[in-house]
């Protein structure tokens, strides 16, 4: 596999998890503007993105490969914990 193949095989393996963080991160600025407004756009979203892409890699090394829909689930619980640690009341 060349240098170029490698890059192609790792954007497909993180467009689904930044993909994802990116919609759940605006969602949640857009739906719960009072709880995220403490809160940068960019943090959030760094945080929503990293939480996909760590599942993501995690149910690589479980699985042994992507696109499995336990990780798919896992990922939308991961993203959905930490969205809603971030925007807590008293934070």
């Amino acid at each position: 596999m060349g240098p170029l193949d490698l890059l192609w095989h790792g954007l497909g393996l993180f467009a689904v998890p930044l993909l994802f963080g990116l919609l759940a991160a605006t969602g949640a600025r857009l739906l719960w503007r009072r709880r995220f407004a403490a809160r940068p756009w960019r943090r959030v979203l760094a945080a929503a993105c990293a939480s996909a892409a760590a599942v993501t890699l995690a149910g690589l090394l479980v699985f042994g490969r992507d696109g499995r829909m336990a990780t798919y689930l896992l990922m939308v619980l991961a993203v959905a914990a930490v969205l809603g640690w971030l925007g807590r009341r008293g934070a």
